[in-house]
């Protein structure tokens, strides 16, 4: 997508207080209620997991995001941060743009004001999304367990809700713990938490008529019971849980939204272009001793097992929502927005190549390495995407080090996944050409046994 900086305009609340927007793309609207921490309308599209939101709603509705009182490019120095005042932000941007109706959607904490508004203004909203809301503003974990934190050290607290929002050891974590110091102070957040605690909304969700998606992010400490008891108070809302963190199963998301809005929309593994800085995990596969098999065969032959390992790996990206970014003759790169997803597909493709080779004259012995992080993202001379950078040649180095029939992966891949059952042997600190300090790689295990 090309970038889309946006132009910031605002609008006058009843009680006098200028609250900034931004609109993107073109036809009915979705007006987006963020998080307070992670609200900034001029800053926020550099962030390739909210630019990949916004190319995906953008390509078929007028995204309108703006930001709430206190935080942003909003009024700052303001002193009533109560729901009923952040509701008011909400309407002075819907009447600012003469919107008659549109579809809502809600981001953690900014659901509370979307909830209220969609109860008191069944005519103007047509569809409600709710991205881990709940309908009573203590309930956050994260907020109660970090509280002591952020007395003592604002700057700790902000790396530890970035952690936690994407996982421990997302590379991405120090750029977005600074994004959220530029969206709101110490100070604010304190008294928005205050506010929130004694905000419960369950009486309100009866009331509501549009339809309504909840969603829920697994990776998150957040509890499960009260998102199932938003999505039961509400009349026929659908629930729809997506594995991991905020980065993981990115297509997906953006896909199920859509469509719950109406919109027809392509293949869900069809991923969202990200431009440079958005976070992937990263694999390579290529074939053990591909120059002798040739030499030992000719290039007839050794063309047709590499047709064999092309169509299985193929296969294997297909059915795991991975995209193939290119092929080597002997070998692929190719990316995911999940890291579960990434090692899933690298142990599908082993073991595929297992059950082969048990009854093939030529076996084909492949190995796999994997890394995550922020590549670069160009478009070759030919127009098809390619992906650059320290993360990719990591992931390709330690593809190189690894025996036919070896997946092996990064300390970073590792920590993502931790939790998701995958099974891992340290091997070690081991030196990769190209690079100063030596890097720590796990072997995943893969096997039946194991």
């Amino acid at each position: 997508m090309t970038a889309m900086e946006p132009r910031i305009k605002y609008a006058k609340t009843s009680d006098g207080v200028n609250i900034a927007f931004a609109t993107y793309g073109e036809g009915s609207a979705v007006v987006w209620s963020s998080q307070p921490i992670t609200s900034h309308v001029q800053r926020e599209w550099q962030i390739p997991i909210f630019r990949a939101a916004f190319a995906a709603f953008a390509a078929q509705r007028m995204l309108v995001r703006f930001d709430t009182r206190g935080v942003g490019l909003s009024d700052r120095d303001v002193d009533d941060f109560s729901l009923e005042a952040r509701v008011r932000d909400l309407e002075a941007v819907a009447e600012h743009l003469h919107l008659k109706q549109f579809s809502l959607l809600g981001l953690e904490v900014g659901g509370l004001p979307a909830i209220a508004y969609a109860a008191s203004h069944p005519e103007r909203v047509s569809h409600l999304v709710l991205l881990n809301c709940f309908a009573r503003g203590g309930e956050s974990q994260r907020g109660q367990g970090l509280a002591q934190l952020m007395d003592a050290d604002w700057e700790m607290f902000t790396e530890n809700v970035s952690a936690q929002a994407f996982g421990f050891g997302f590379e991405g974590s120090t750029r977005y713990a600074e994004f959220i110091r530029e969206c709101i102070t110490q100070e604010v957040l304190a008294r928005m938490i205050e506010a929130d605690e004694q905000i419960d909304l369950s009486s309100l969700l009866s009331e509501i008529q549009a339809p309504t998606l909840v969603v829920r992010h697994s990776g998150l400490k957040l509890p499960m019971d009260e998102t199932r008891r938003l999505a039961a108070g509400i009349p026929n809302a659908r629930l729809y849980e997506v594995e991991g963190f905020y980065q993981d199963n990115l297509a997906q998301l953006h896909t199920t939204m859509l469509e719950f809005l109406g919109v027809e929309v392509g293949s869900a593994a069809e991923e969202p272009r990200l431009d440079a800085g958005a976070f992937r995990t990263i694999l390579f596969t290529d074939v053990e001793g591909s120059t002798a098999l040739t030499e030992r065969l000719g290039d007839a032959k050794a063309r047709d097992l590499l047709r064999e390992h092309e169509r299985i790996v193929r296969e294997a990206l297909s059915a795991h929502g991975g995209s193939e970014v290119k092929t080597m003759g002997d070998g692929f790169m190719a990316s995911f927005t999940s890291a579960t997803k990434a090692l899933e597909c690298a142990i599908a493709i082993q073991r595929v190549f297992a059950q082969h080779n048990d009854s093939a004259d030529e076996p084909i012995k492949v190995r796999v390495g994997l890394n995550a992080g922020e590549p670069i993202a160009e478009d070759d001379p030919g127009g098809r995407g390619d992906l650059f950078g320290t993360a990719v040649n990591m992931a390709a180095r330690i593809a190189a080090k690894a025996e036919g029939g070896e997946i092996l992966a990064s300390n970073v891949v590792r920590e993502l996944v931790a939790g998701k059952n995958f099974l891992f042997n340290d091997r070690g600190e081991t030196e990769l050409r190209g690079f100063e300090d030596p890097v720590r790689v796990y072997e995943v295990r893969w096997g039946e046994g194991d």
